[in-house]
């Protein structure tokens, strides 16, 4: 079998995966139309390459306002690799205490909102402090992580307490330990990763959900949409719309931060 027919075959083991998990993310989704509901918003963070799920949930075609993407440049401003602002940096950022307090600080949390935490080992202290720091505040947390690679994973917490810790929900992309997934005749390291097909396609089954239910409480989303689908007049109106609404939507993240309530 050639290579490029293994890694199809290891897609369609994490499609299955992902099937089996269809009642979290109803749930999921259940919690995050609810915080889209009441006027707020979902928190997404990821760092490293996590960050790519969070851009895939919104914005892009097909997505819509309602979701808060926390991208810090940091913690995933990695494509220089080396020198300034490197791979090596970014690494050690997201193993530093108390950074994520202070990018939540920048938000006035409610217990309205949801999040969605990504990191493929869950064991990282930036996206766990997130996820625990979301809990404080009586957010519910959606973690999406690889199973199998966390269980092996050693937390950089000195706890020991991983994402999933502090997690109400878990996710898994259905990747292998390790995440490459194809081994090379006479390379000794496998290559070709799979959790960010399954990462997507959870971010993305959860995205159809949550539409369908906002649609279903008559509050049907503004869906950022291609001109050769709805038209060039429509779809300039879905754009400005649904930035305009995100707008208002971060407004209120920023309304009360600071002052006693």
């Amino acid at each position: 079998m050639s290579l490029t027919r293994q890694y199809i075959q290891r897609t369609h083991d994490i499609l299955a995966t992902i099937e089996q998990q269809e009642a979290a993310i109803q749930q999921a989704a259940q919690w995050f139309s609810q915080t889209i509901l009441a006027g707020r918003m979902v928190h997404l963070f990821g760092s490293g390459h996590s960050r790519i799920m969070v851009e895939e949930m919104w914005p892009r075609y097909g997505s819509f306002p309602g979701f808060n993407p926390i991208v810090e440049l940091s913690l995933s401003f990695h494509n220089l690799v080396v020198g300034a602002n490197g791979q090596r940096q970014a690494m050690f950022l997201e193993n530093v205490a108390g950074l994520a307090a202070r990018i939540l600080r920048n938000y006035d949390l409610s217990a309205q909102d949801s999040a969605l935490i990504i990191s493929s080992s869950g064991s990282n202290v930036v996206p766990i402090e997130m996820a625990e720091i979301c809990q404080q505040n009586g957010i519910k947390v959606v973690a999406l992580i690889t199973r199998q690679h966390a269980e092996k994973s050693i937390s950089k917490r000195p706890d020991g307490k991983k994402l999933s810790d502090f997690a109400d929900l878990v996710l898994d992309t259905g990747a292998p330990v390790g995440d490459a997934m194809i081994a090379v005749p006479g390379l000794d390291t496998p290559v070709s990763p799979g959790s960010t097909v399954g990462g997507a396609i959870l971010v993305n089954c959860i995205k159809a959900e949550v539409a369908r239910l906002l649609t279903e409480a008559g509050q049907p989303p503004n869906v950022l949409s291609a001109a050769n689908v709805v038209g060039a007049d429509r779809a300039v109106t879905l754009f400005e719309s649904a930035y305009d609404e995100h707008a208002h939507r971060l407004a209120k993240l920023y309304e009360h931060v600071g002052k006693e309530r």
